[in-house]
C-alpha cells in the first residue's frame, strides 16, 4: 500500500508542522552524511527552524566550505563585497589558529615547568592534577611495557631451558651410545668423538 501524493504546501497544523520539519530535516542530514562518505565529496548544510535555531551538517569545517564557496561565487561573479567576506572569513579563520597555536604553546611552557609565575593558585592546582595524571599514565605504560618484556623474557628462558634439557639428553644418549661400544669391544668411531667434543 503506497502513500498519496503529498501536495507542497505550507502545513496549517502547528503540531504536524513541527512533526514533519523534523523528520525531513533529519532525512536530508542523513542523505548529506551518506553523500559525503560515498562520494567523498564537501557537503555544508545549514537549517533555520522556524524558531531560529540552527541545525548543521558539514563533512569538514563549515566555515572552510562557506568560504570556499564565497570565493567561488566571486570568481564566478566578480564582486568586492563577495571576496570581503570571503577575506574576513579567511581572516578571521586565521586569528583563531594563531589564538590557538599561541594557547597551545603556553600550555607546553607550563607543562615544562616554565612561565608558571604568572599563575594563580587556581592554574597551579589544575597543572599540578594534569602532571600527575599524565605521571600515571606513564607509570602504568612503563609497567605494561616492563611487565611484556619481562614474560617475553620468561618465554625465552623457558625455551633456552628446554632446549638445554634436550641436548643434555641427546648427550647423555650419545654418551650410552659410547659405552655399550667399548662394552661391545669396539672402538668409537673418530667422528663420534667429535660429536662429544
Amino acid at each position: 500500500m503506497g502513500r498519496g501524493k503529498v501536495t507542497l504546501e505550507r502545513i496549517e497544523n502547528t503540531t504536524n508542522r513541527q512533526v514533519t520539519f523534523s523528520k525531513r530535516k533529519n532525512g536530508i542530514l542523513k542523505k548529506a552524511y551518506e553523500l559525503s562518505v560515498l562520494c567523498d565529496v564537501e557537503i555544508a548544510v545549514l537549517i533555520f527552524s522556524p524558531t531560529g535555531k540552527l541545525y548543521q551538517y558539514a563533512s569538514g569545517d563549515v566555515d572552510q566550505t562557506i568560504a570556499r564557496y564565497w570565493s567561488e561565487v566571486a570568481l564566478l561573479n566578480p564582486n568586492k563585497q563577495s571576496s570581503k567576506s570571503v577575506e574576513r572569513i579567511l581572516k578571521g579563520q586565521m586569528e583563531e589558529l594563531e589564538r590557538s597555536a599561541q594557547s597551545l604553546e603556553e600550555r607546553l611552557r607550563h607543562l615544562a615547568g616554565e612561565d608558571i609565575f604568572t599563575l594563580g593558585l587556581k592554574e597551579l592546582k589544575k597543572l599540578e592534577r594534569q602532571l600527575k595524571s599524565g605521571v600515571e599514565r606513564i607509570r602504568s605504560k612503563k609497567r605494561r611495557v616492563v611487565s611484556e618484556q619481562l614474560n617475553h623474557l620468561k618465554s625465552r628462558q623457558r625455551d633456552l631451558q628446554e632446549e638445554n634439557t634436550q641436548l643434555q639428553k641427546r648427550l647423555q644418549e650419545l654418551r650410552d651410545a659410547e659405552m655399550n661400544w667399548s662394552i661391545m669391544g669396539f672402538h668409537a668411531l673418530p667422528a663420534f668423538h667429535q660429536r662429544l667434543s
